[in-house]
């Protein structure tokens, strides 16, 4: 009777690397797939791949008989599988976006001079339903299920920027008077919708600078809005403001959200 091991247990370190390097070979073809815009040829694939033609068909035609990639029949060109789209609506249907965006923003208050949170959108206005308190600063007054003004902060003019109109018209007949601001023109939300957000100093706090960049789904659509207060003395620093869109970054591409943050 045969006392060898299944096969992945026990194994050498040589045969264990093999088996996870070809896992890693396949994902790079999936990858490129999912990124082209079109279906590729076996030579676009094996240059994209940077791999010989006759690996790029061992690979690809693998993934075919697995239903994660296909071949037209006649072009000869491949694109994703049913089971990738399968594997990807799930991946998708998963995707808890205001969590994903709390995780990091938890981890950017850490890092930086500034407080840090998320907020998602209510009848009332941008509400904070995560708020992360900045080891180096806590002068922000703001605290978990704050609802903030529309026009003097930065995070309501960034949902007023992707937003339809009736929403945000509902939510200024809602907030109370002393909340209301000058609304924004159609210039400073288009300025914000094409860089991805928006920055005020002084509005909320004296002195102190609000920063605020949207979070959107697979689908193109606002989910939440990540917001920062920068500390007395630190307003408008670039480090900051970077820090904060390269995390608005990192999560879109954990989301599948527009990640094109100026």
């Amino acid at each position: 009777m045969s006392n060898s091991p299944p096969d992945g247990e026990g194994a050498s370190d040589g045969k264990r690397s093999a088996t996870i390097q070809s896992v890693s070979i396949a994902a790079r073809f999936l990858t490129i797939l999912a990124n082209a815009e079109e279906p590729l040829a076996l030579g676009t694939l094996a240059r994209r791949a940077g791999t010989g033609g006759s690996t790029a068909h061992r690979y690809v035609q693998s993934l075919v008989k697995e239903g994660l990639a296909k071949q037209d029949s006649v072009s000869g060109f491949y694109d994703l599988g049913p089971l990738a789209l399968s594997v990807g609506i799930a991946a998708l249907k998963r995707t808890d976006a205001v969590e994903i965006a709390a995780r990091h923003m938890k981890a950017l208050a850490n890092r930086i001079a500034a407080s840090a949170g998320v907020a998602i959108w209510t009848e009332r206005g941008p509400t904070l339903v995560r708020w992360y308190r900045s080891a180096y600063f806590s002068i922000s007054s703001l605290a978990l299920g704050d609802i903030l003004p529309l026009d003097n902060t930065a995070c309501g003019l960034v949902f007023q920027a992707f937003l339809a109109p009736n929403h945000i018209d509902v939510a200024r007949r809602l907030q109370p008077d002393y909340f209301r601001g000058t609304p924004p023109s159609s210039e400073t939300l288009a300025r914000i919708r094409q860089s991805r957000g928006a920055e005020l100093t002084g509005h909320l706090l004296p002195e102190i600078t609000g920063q605020a960049v949207p979070v959107f789904d697979a689908q193109q659509e606002l989910v939440c809005v990540m917001t920062t207060v920068t500390n007395l003395g630190r307003t408008g620093d670039r480090a900051d403001r970077e820090a904060l869109f390269e995390t608005a970054r990192a999560v879109a591409r954990e989301t599948g959200g527009d990640a094109s943050f100026a």
